[in-house]
């Protein structure tokens, strides 16, 4: 890689800032994985069409093999190892773990933060909303009808187990 190429990035990710050198073809999918250990983010389809490298970008969720890593310069990211700790899962994680919603867990950490944006964006969804949140992101193992309860059960638990 020339040194000619390499581009200063600083930007926030999971509540730390920091600063990376990167070439100014490297994808922010490439940058988590490889130069932060970020490994939640899947390198799935690379076309923007499976979810497994979903990302918040300042709160919005983005598939993050479709983004250069220079153009994140002063933005915040949210991957999904931000949600909880295994010691310690976060409501969106003990929703799905209650659920059954994990299979293989390919798709989890994208179904993750396409959960976390929509309950983010509308703390009450119903099934049809949750089932429109998630459309870009694929699961090939579950049928995505346990997924759904995983949201609602999310939902419910952020709102302190109030159903609506």
């Amino acid at each position: 890689m020339s040194g000619e190429n390499l581009h200063t990035v600083r930007l926030t990710v999971n509540g730390r800032k920091q600063e990376v050198r990167v070439d100014a073809r490297t994808s922010l999918l490439t940058l988590l994985r490889e130069h932060l250990g970020l490994p939640a983010a899947k390198r799935g389809c690379e076309e923007g069409e499976c979810g497994a490298c979903a990302v918040l970008i300042d709160g919005r969720s983005v598939q993050s093999c479709l983004v250069l890593a220079v153009e994140m310069n002063g933005h915040e990211i949210t991957t999904a190892e931000a949600l909880g700790q295994p010691h310690r899962l976060g409501p969106v994680q003990q929703a799905f773990a209650e659920t059954g919603a994990s299979q293989c867990g390919f798709c989890i950490p994208g179904m993750l933060i396409a959960t976390e944006a929509l309950l983010r964006e509308n703390p009450n969804p119903d099934a049809a909303q949750v089932r429109t949140a998630l459309s870009g992101n694929l699961c090939r193992c579950t049928g995505y009808d346990r997924i759904i309860k995983g949201v609602l059960k999310a939902a419910e638990i952020r709102r302190g187990g109030k159903r609506s």
